[in-house]
């Protein structure tokens, strides 16, 4: 089993920066892949950035240029650097572990809130 922990949200002004850092612990050698999502109220959950173990990021349109995906593996713990923030970027981000056999984890969420 796979557990997931984000930390690092919190009120910012346009044009600020925030680190998010998704900690995972448990069966940490089945995680294929770390995902970052968000969801704005009243909107769907949306794929922001993920990386796969092994290989390279992928930024959807949104995170292009502005956010920045890394890992310490140590750690165990994924990040996503968020630069230059905009007020449409306010949403509760989640880290979204992708398991061998196609099974997923998701995290509590954090809140993100960019103020113009």
């Amino acid at each position: 089993q796979v557990q997931l922990v984000e930390s690092g949200g919190g009120l910012v002004q346009a044009g600020g920066s925030l680190r998010l850092s998704c900690v995972a612990s448990g069966s940490i050698v089945h995680i294929r892949a770390m995902g970052w999502y968000r969801q704005a109220p009243g909107k769907q959950r949306e794929l922001v950035a993920r990386l796969y173990s092994g290989g390279g990021p992928y930024y959807e349109d949104i995170a292009k240029g502005r956010f920045t995906l890394s890992r310490n593996v140590a750690r165990n713990a994924w990040f996503l650097q968020m630069n230059n923030l905009k007020p449409e970027d306010t949403a509760v981000y989640h880290c979204k572990a992708a398991l061998v056999g196609d099974r997923e984890v998701w995290g509590q969420g954090t809140q993100v809130t960019v103020s113009s």
